[in-house]
């Protein structure tokens, strides 16, 4: 595995890379929301991506970097759902055998998603430690490729496309581009963006209060765990990467914090005024930008959606 952090050039090279397999979705906006906010929103609606969410960049990124010995094996990876998803798509892309452990409490239309393109599943309490224990018996088994959900440069160089297409494509310079963050996959690759493409943009992230690491780890200079772990937005649930957290502590300007009810505010304006699917933690970035309108208070501000698997079932509204 390249141990080389993207720079502009293995950046434009993924791009390249997935552009057959993966949409460029467009940019949308929001006349209410602008004046709600009193800012310039434009929108980067990944829930209208491959998979339903911004992953499948990484995802096939990952999968179309292997070489055929990688692959002979199979791909090995864990998720709560959307990396799994991307993973098991490209897979089935290369014709190779994906294994992907996922929380046994994985939102039903995730798990079918990924059970749909292939997949073998293998469930697991949601825990990192348990994710990884599993995933680590099955590469033992198997043989098979492991593809971390975002610990992992390839994966970066991936999820790094959504913000350089968001500056390419919204027609003018963006004061602040702002992304919901987990791992940190989509984060730091949003950072190497700004830094290569529009280098005046500021960055930030949304994360849950009910999983809020990436804030403590900000902070401390350290990778932290959260406190407690109890939120609505289950793609957000694990802790940054020794890869993520360096490019994400020089390349972020502030990590804003969220609650539940604000998450659930923000998807009911996507839902409701733009009529875009999201999921809980798709919502989170505009549920910052709303929690933080003094921050943002005249600005063109690009704001990623990253998904949109969400159990209708369970809508929390």
């Amino acid at each position: 595995m390249p141990e080389i952090v993207p720079d502009k050039e293995i950046i434009n090279a993924a791009h390249l890379r997935i552009a057959p397999y993966v949409h460029r979705t467009g940019i949308v906006t929001s006349a209410f929301l602008n004046t709600l906010t009193n800012a310039e929103l434009f929108f980067k609606p990944e829930n209208l991506q491959k998979i339903g969410a911004f992953k499948a960049r990484g995802g096939v990124n990952a999968i179309l970097s292997l070489t055929e010995g990688q692959l002979k094996n199979g791909v090995a990876t864990h998720s709560s759902g959307n990396h799994a998803q991307a993973i098991a798509y490209a897979a089935a892309m290369v014709r190779a055998k994906a294994y992907i452990v996922m929380p046994e409490n994985s939102p039903k239309v995730k798990i079918e998603a990924v059970l749909g393109y292939g997949a073998e599943v293998t469930f697991c309490i949601n825990t990192p430690e348990e994710r990884e224990q599993a995933v680590g018996k099955i590469i033992e088994q198997t043989g098979a490729e492991f593809i971390h959900p975002f610990n992992d440069y390839r994966v970066i160089a991936g999820q790094a496309t959504a913000a350089k297409e968001l500056i390419e494509d919204c027609g003018m310079k963006l004061d602040s581009i702002i992304a919901p963050v987990g791992g940190g996959g989509l984060l730091s690759g949003t950072a190497l963006a700004a830094r290569y493409f529009s280098p005046d943009t500021k960055v930030y992230a949304g994360e849950p209060e009910g999983a809020a690491d990436a804030v403590l780890s900000f902070r401390s200079d350290k990778i932290e765990k959260a406190p407690f772990v109890k939120t609505i937005a289950d793609g957000l649930l694990t802790h940054l990467g020794s890869k993520t957290f360096p490019i994400i502590k020089k390349g972020v300007e502030d990590i804003l914090l969220v609650t539940d009810e604000d998450i659930i505010q923000a998807m009911r304006y996507l839902w409701e005024r733009m009529k875009l699917v999201v999921e809980p933690s798709g919502a989170v970035a505009l549920a910052a930008v709303l929690k933080n309108r003094a921050l943002f208070d005249g600005k063109k501000v690009g704001i990623v959606i990253t998904g949109g698997n969400v159990d209708l079932g369970r809508l929390p509204f």
